[in-house]
Formats: structure tokens, sequence, C-alpha cells
């Protein structure tokens, strides 16, 4: 039992984390963040300022501010609502994150503890991945702890766009912005 504890202490951030990171860029709107969201599949996106991260924008954040149902017939109303709202008036700027050496014990602590649904990975200032509630049902399925698969493929096209854009995938916030999505 010593033993199990000891080698779950031993597991690190780095070990599970998804270091295809999508995000977006303050100036984005909540229209784009929402389009990234479904595209790839994902509840939060972090958000970054001249590569600096200083919030996170959820998938709550973007409903919560979209207008009420009650404008169902108002689709192009609320279209234009959404393009002009951006992601820095309703993202959370007073976020929890954790390094890549962190024990992912305290990272799961963290989560639980303030009930949200991922931490960024933050080194050297910089963004270098993501830890999820995802990321931590695929460490406790698998069983004894050892990854199963590559971390790169673990978020798809997120970490394609991350391939071929190294600063953190935010080619497709930019795309949308300019109207040339895939």
């Amino acid at each position: 039992m010593a033993q199990a504890k000891s080698n779950f202490q031993s597991i690190r951030v780095a070990d599970w984390m998804s270091d295809g990171v999508l995000a977006v860029e303050t100036f984005d709107s909540i229209a784009v963040a929402r389009h990234l969201m479904a595209k790839h599949r994902v509840n939060q996106l972090p958000v970054l300022d001249d590569d600096r991260l200083i919030g996170i924008v959820t998938d709550r954040d973007i409903r919560d501010a979209y207008p009420t149902s009650m404008m169902i017939n108002h689709t192009k109303a609320i279209d234009e609502f959404a393009e002009k709202i951006t992601v820095e008036e309703v993202m959370t700027r007073d976020i929890f994150i954790v390094q890549p050496e962190t024990p992912l014990v305290q990272a799961v602590s963290l989560l639980r503890k303030h009930r949200i649904g991922s931490l960024p990975v933050v080194k050297n200032q910089q963004l270098v991945g993501i830890i999820t509630r995802s990321d931590i049902l695929d460490f406790v399925l698998s069983g004894d702890g050892r990854r199963k698969r590559p971390a790169q493929k673990r978020r798809g096209a997120a970490a394609k766009a991350k391939k071929k854009n190294q600063n953190h995938s935010r080619r497709g916030a930019k795309a949308q912005r300019s109207g040339k999505t895939k």
C-alpha cells in the first residue's frame, strides 16, 4: 500500500497533460471561442495577451454571455451580438495554474477543491499545456498510471495545429476571425 501511494506521488502533471493547447486572444470574439470549442470538442480555452497567459474562458462563460433563449427567432441578432463581445469581457482572470513538475495529486486536489475543469500548465512564464478532468479520468482508467497513448495525439486537431504553428495553436482563432476556417 505504501509503495502504491509512493508511485502515485511520483506522477507529475507533465505525464498526463495535453500539450497541444488551443488558445484564444483577448480580442477574439465569443463567437470565435464558441466555434473553436465546438470544433475541437474542448470546454475551456486559455486566453493569451502577447503570448502571456492572462485568463481562461469556459463554455459556461460563453453560454452565460449569450442573450436569453427567448430570442430563439432572432438568430442574426444573436450572431451579431456574439461577434461584438470579446473573450476578455467574459473570461476568468484570477486562475489557478500548475507547472509540469507539479504532482498530479496536487492538480487533482485543486480541480476538486475549486470545482474547476482545467488547469493551464505554465513553465518559464509560457503556456506549455493544460490538464483537464478528462486527463485525470484517463489516468484513473489506465489502472497502472502509465499513459497508453502519446500526449500529442490526445487533442487531435489542437496538437496538429500546434505542430504547424508553434505559438500555441492560435492560428485557428486568427483564421476564424478572417473567415478562413476549414
